[in-house]
């Protein structure tokens, strides 16, 4: 999966952000793979993409969807910079953005983000966040994430949890995307080593302990009934509203440039309840009533409702045109205690 076309930033900093969240992707695909030999599952597939054909970066994530253990799963990691365009306020970015959807209705989903952000006046921050999304809610299990999340954040665990429930929250729908929400924005401590340090250490963690969870959840499982499936219907229902009306990273990547849409959508489960979604519209407010709308007008009029790569290609356009046709939307969509200003960093003479 070579390409001689992809560079990467030159900076010393984002050499050593790269190799971090790379490492975390290794482990990570690793991890589950390990679990995926029970179910004679063929593993992920590695994708490259490129940003402006390589010349500012890209990215490669391992992918797989509608396995033996996956309803979907993305694991990228991504680096884009200017380099050669010193007026843009980004000089780079690199991250490991990753979500897991397993097959099995009792074993939880989960994404994780980890990224560094080097801006051109030489200051630079990382983004964290990791989040336990089950279909079945299992207190054990968000017990043990809690736990986790605490232990590896330290004296930063209640900031970074109240921040991310704050995130995670659908208002139209009064309640949470997941059950154990973890979120630091524009995370800080002073020193280069420290920072890589502390996201290394967490991001290690979340891996780990997110498998042994995946493991047990699979041991205790019985064959999934048809009600189970359709709770795991429901669920990935609303994580697919979050995503694409609320969720402010997966817009901003979107507004940013139009190269990875497939990519950046990967987070969207295979199947949704079209029926469902469709229910919702009159609790989203304007202008997000629209949206899904013409979300639902994409989508293939069947149950379950399929949600295929050329779809979320589609869905992409569609989210794109809505957030340049209404700005105002932009105000609404998920935050913590700081907005980041993504699609700002990327501005400047092209």
């Amino acid at each position: 999966m070579n390409d001689s076309r992809l560079t990467y930033p030159q900076s010393t900093q984002a050499k050593r952000a790269r190799s971090l969240v790379e490492s975390l992707q290794e482990r990570l695909v690793e991890s589950m793979e390990r679990i995926g030999e029970t179910f004679d599952d063929p593993g992920f597939r590695p994708i490259r993409w490129l940003r402006d054909e390589g010349r500012h970066g890209g990215g490669r994530r391992f992918a797989t969807e509608l396995s033996p253990l996956f309803n979907r799963a993305s694991v990228n990691v991504s680096t884009v910079h200017y380099d050669d365009v010193p007026d843009k306020p980004l000089a780079s970015a690199t991250a490991l953005s990753a979500i897991i959807h397993p097959a099995h209705p009792q074993a939880p989903s989960m994404h994780t983000h980890i990224s560094f952000t080097e801006l051109r006046d030489d200051h630079s921050y990382w983004r964290i966040m990791a989040d336990l999304n089950p279909s079945i809610e299992n207190r054990a299990h968000k017990k043990r994430f809690d736990a986790m999340l605490e232990d590896a954040a330290g004296q930063h665990f209640e900031e970074g949890q109240a921040q991310g429930e704050r995130y995670f929250y659908i208002p139209a729908l009064d309640r949470h995307r997941g059950v154990s929400h973890f979120y630091l924005e524009r995370f800080s401590l002073g020193s280069c080593d420290e920072n890589r340090r502390f996201a290394q250490d967490f991001g290690q963690a979340v891996i780990d302990e997110y498998a042994a969870i995946v493991d047990d959840a699979l041991d205790s499982a019985d064959e999934p009934t048809d009600e189970l499936k359709q709770k795991q219907l429901a669920y990935h229902t609303l994580y697919f509203l979050q995503v694409l009306t609320l969720d402010r990273g997966t817009t901003s990547g979107l507004l940013v440039h139009d190269q990875n849409d497939v990519g950046i959508l990967a987070s969207l489960p295979a199947y949704i309840d079209r029926a469902l979604l469709e229910s919702w519209i009159d609790d989203v407010p304007a202008p997000q009533d629209k949206l899904v709308e013409n979300l639902l007008e994409v989508l293939p009029d069947e149950h379950p409702c399929r949600v295929s790569d050329e779809d979320r290609a589609e869905l992409a356009v569609v989210a794109r045109q809505h957030y340049r046709a209404h700005p105002e939307a932009k105000k609404l969509l998920a935050r913590g205690d700081v907005v980041p200003p993504t699609v700002d960093n990327h501005g400047g003479k092209s």
